[in-house]
């Protein structure tokens, strides 16, 4: 929302973290109803990319997850293309995804990525102070 977004969408299953979301939204001047929560399965919220058109999409899935929640489960590994792939369905021309991970063995597998524009910027996400530079993945995808 900082950014200059207009509208926000944060999609999560868990009610904690949403709430977390809407407290750090209201802390920075940016509640209403331009900015909305909703607790879902991103996974079965990416099945059905009708009547979307993101300008930004933010992606950052626990490296594993079994929730009872959901009909399955999550391995950022082993999904991370599907995830993406549905992502850039419901993204406007020129639009990007930022994907991260925790995962400490990530491999990213960009041959399966439907995107020609794919960047690792992992480096420019962790300051040059932080004393482990593996902390994290981080890329950037354009659609379109």
């Amino acid at each position: 929302a900082a950014g200059g977004a207009s509208e926000t969408l944060t999609v999560d299953m868990s009610n904690t973290y949403l709430q977390w979301a809407d407290r750090n939204l209201v802390l920075n001047g940016f509640d209403g109803e331009n900015h909305k929560l909703l607790q879902a399965d991103v996974l079965q919220w990416l099945k059905d990319p009708t009547d979307r058109d993101f300008d930004l999409i933010v992606i950052d899935p626990p490296t594993f997850s079994n929730s009872k929640r959901m009909e399955g489960t999550l391995d950022t590994q082993r999904d991370h293309v599907w995830i993406i792939n549905q992502a850039l369905m419901i993204c406007a021309p020129g639009a990007e995804i930022w994907f991260s991970t925790n995962y400490r063995k990530f491999k990213l597998d960009d041959s399966g990525i439907k995107s020609e524009n794919i960047q690792d910027i992992t480096k420019q996400t962790i300051p040059p102070d932080f004393r482990n530079d593996k902390v994290h993945y981080c890329y950037r995808i354009f659609a379109r």
